[in-house]
């Protein structure tokens, strides 16, 4: 009898994994985009202002205010930190660091990883599966999972230099976690507290970030504004 119960339930396990395979990964982002506003309200989304408090336990909180232009690939992120303001900037194929000296700011060239991760958190920072075809980005339905006791979908987003997996709540359709290798680092996220923006898409404004370098739980509170007009002056040298 114990033996029957134990194939019945490895059987339904294996059924229910097998049909998160055949979800396809396209249709869980599509199930996304329709909790959180529709796909023509994302399709429509050409930038971003993203403005980002940090605080941890045992580091100084600071802040970082994000400006993203889709279609020139630019992003530039300011970060305040103790009063200083270093402010990083990708444009195309080109990225640099302005760090403050006195009353000067001196520029500096970033290096190609830099450069790298900038460009990953052009798309991070508000959707990580934005165009990801464009991108070279391969998406695999994995299966079921769970978290914190909430069944969830899990989709793996790869890449050149880059591994997402990507957690969707089965009810909600929402975005719940996501779990990013870069670099040999692996960061994960828990986001919350979905908003609706005055654009129309609904965004987490709570993130709690940890990764395997610092090892130290982040706390991340976010305002995103979409569409707003961008000033070339912020992507200038």
């Amino acid at each position: 009898m114990k033996r029957s119960l134990n194939i019945l339930v490895a059987l339904l396990l294996l059924s229910v994994y097998s049909f998160g395979q055949k979800v396809p990964a396209d249709s869980i982002f599509n199930n996304y985009m329709k909790a959180t506003g529709g796909k023509a309200l994302w399709d429509g989304v050409k930038s971003y202002n993203l403005k980002r408090s940090y605080s941890a336990a045992s580091a100084a909180p600071y802040d970082a205010n994000f400006t993203i232009s889709i279609p020139d690939q630019s992003i530039t992120k300011s970060k305040t930190i103790m009063k200083r303001n270093f402010v990083y900037t990708v444009k195309g194929s080109e990225g640099w660091i302005k760090v403050p000296i006195g009353q000067k700011m001196d520029v500096k060239d970033l290096s190609q990883a830099e450069q790298q991760n900038m460009r990953f958190e052009m798309y991070d920072a508000l959707l990580p599966f934005i165009d990801y075809k464009n991108r070279g980005l391969i998406a695999t339905t994995v299966g079921i999972e769970t978290i914190n006791g909430t069944p969830v979908m899990q989709v793996e987003l790869q890449g050149k230099g880059v591994k997402y997996n990507l957690y969707f709540d089965t009810k909600t359709n929402l975005l719940s976690r996501v779990r990013k290798n870069a670099a040999g680092v692996e960061t994960t996220t828990d986001m919350s507290n979905y908003t609706k923006s005055a654009y129309g898409i609904s965004y987490p404004t709570k993130l709690v970030e940890i990764n395997t370098l610092d090892k130290k739980p982040v706390t991340i509170v976010s305002t995103a504004v979409i569409n707003s007009p961008v000033s070339p002056d912020l992507f200038k040298r």
